[in-house]
Parts: C-alpha cells; structure tokens; sequence
C-alpha cells in the first residue's frame, strides 16, 4: 500500500506596493497618506526643517590634512628596536618588515618614522623619515641617514 505525499507548494510571494492588488495600502502603497516622502523621491539623509538635533549636525567636522587618508599616522619605529641590526646594515621598510618590526602592508600605506627613544651603538644607515633626536643619535655612533 502506497502512502500519499503530500504535495509540495509554495506560495507565491505578495509583489508589496503595486496597488490595491497587493495587499498593502492600496493606492499610498506604504508610504503613508500625504507630503513629500510620500510622492518623490527625496535625499537619504533628508530631515525635512529639523536642524536642531538632526543627524548630519551631530556628525564630527572632519577638517584638516588627514581627512582623505583616512588620518592615520606614520607607524613609529623606537631606537631600542634597531638593536637586531648588525653594524652597516641598511634600514628600510624592506628590512623592517623581514625582521619582523612592523607589518610590511601596513609600513607601505602608512609610512614608517624612526624616533629617539633609546640607544645606537652600531653603525647603521638609515633610509627612512627619522627624528631629529634619533639622527643624532644615529649620527654620533657613526651611522648615517640617507633620506
């Protein structure tokens, strides 16, 4: 004896705001009854004359250079860390990153700057963007910089 399966349907889906038909409101098709929302089409962040407390006023001004960058600044690279180096061996973001310093994606898009906290006592040359503090540090245990 064969047991019956049961058919398997789906049922259409309601096609929203196409009418009457459709089953949701007819001719204001769920926009409402009347004004400009409900007509048009209208800017996204439109507010209509609310100033006071409206969304774009609360946003933070974004002014000045960094704001197409994304404002991040240069990865910061510390005397201390260039003691793995050995004597006249050349820094850049290439031996920075093959060391395992930074992060060589991050170094490209951001830059690397070289600081002075800490001490040099290897001769080493210095092809990066560096503190005035650090080539002189640098420069009086015999290094030199480049950039």
């Amino acid at each position: 004896m064969q047991k019956k399966l049961a058919k398997l349907t789906t049922k259409s889906k309601k096609r929203r705001g196409r009418g009457y038909g459709s089953g949701k409101g007819g001719h204001t098709t769920g926009r409402g009854q009347k004004g400009q929302k409900s007509r048009g089409k209208i800017n996204i962040l439109f507010e209509g004359v609310k100033m006071k407390k409206s969304f774009i006023k609360r946003l933070p001004l974004r002014r000045g250079k960094g704001k197409f960058k994304g404002g991040k600044k240069p990865l910061v690279v510390n005397l201390h860390l260039l003691a793995i180096f050995g004597a006249n061996e050349i820094v850049d973001i290439d031996s920075l990153a093959s060391k395992g310093i930074v992060d060589k994606s991050d170094a490209e898009k951001y830059g690397i700057k070289i600081l002075g906290d800490g001490e040099v006592s290897k001769k080493l040359t210095i092809n990066l963007p560096i503190s005035k503090s650090a080539a002189k540090k640098i420069e009086q245990a015999g290094g030199k910089i480049v950039k």
